[in-house]
């Protein structure tokens, strides 16, 4: 038998409580308690108990406890923060549509900064031809969202004129199989550029351009973490979108 001076033992006593009190509160024979204090392990739910009881946590009562399990970290899926989109590396975006080998979605008003990139049409091009999905969701340049959000950068129709120019840059992915381009109007939180499990998002801030606002580098690790609430709402604006024209010669 043990001594009668273990943790739990001096729990009881600091919160001045004896076998017979801690018993009556519990239910159960103040022998019974006499065990837990001199080094029987109580069952879970009687530990819980105690903790209560004697306000300890479990792990100081009984030393001996296997660590408690932790439970799945989501944020291991970010990757890097940068403070702000012009921060991320210029080849980052090709590197990211260049892995891509089921699909790349990019949801923003106007991705003007990837159409005017020389290579990432390009590349999207030879994805879209060797079976990768590709969809564009831009803004609707007479959208009543797109109007609100060139007010608020103080662009004002500068922002329409930005998606009729990178619609200009991606029009070689008009007419190609295997790739969609598509309008919305809807509030833009978050421009999404995904390419399988990877995923950089441009968080939008009141007031100020996209290039100015930070980016998340994402990897989706479980079904129901970060990465998937992201594709969740991509998949909500694309299917309320609806299909950009043709773009002129």
């Amino acid at each position: 038998m043990g001594s009668v001076n273990g943790p739990l033992a001096r729990a009881l006593r600091s919160a001045g409580l004896d076998a017979i009190d801690a018993a009556a509160r519990l239910g159960v024979d103040p022998k019974t308690v006499q065990r837990w204090m001199t080094g029987r392990m109580p069952y879970p739910r009687r530990r819980d108990a105690l903790a209560r009881l004697t306000g300890w946590a479990s792990h100081d009562l009984w030393p001996d406890l296997p660590p408690a399990k932790q439970p799945a970290r989501i944020a291991d899926e970010v990757l890097i923060i940068y403070p702000h989109r012009s921060a991320v590396p210029t080849d980052t975006w090709a590197r990211l549509v260049s892995s891509a080998k089921r699909e790349i979605d990019v949801l923003a008003y106007s991705a003007l900064f990837l159409a005017e990139d020389a290579s990432i049409p390009h590349i999207l091009r030879q994805k879209a031809r060797t079976g990768v999905r590709v969809r564009i969701a831009l803004g609707q340049p007479d959208g009543q969202n797109v109007v609100r959000r060139g007010n608020e950068e103080g662009i004002g129709d500068g922002m329409s004129a930005r998606i009729r120019t990178a619609l200009v840059g991606f029009r070689p992915l008009i007419d190609e199989p295997g790739a969609w381009i598509r309008f919305h109007d809807t509030v833009l939180y978050n421009s999404i550029f995904r390419a399988d499990e990877e995923l950089l998002v441009n968080t939008h801030v009141y007031g100020r351009p996209g290039a100015h606002a930070p980016v998340l580098h994402l990897k989706a690790l479980r079904m129901d973490g970060i990465v998937a609430s992201y594709l969740d709402s991509f998949e909500r604006v694309w299917s309320a979108a609806r299909a950009a024209p043709s773009v002129p010669d």
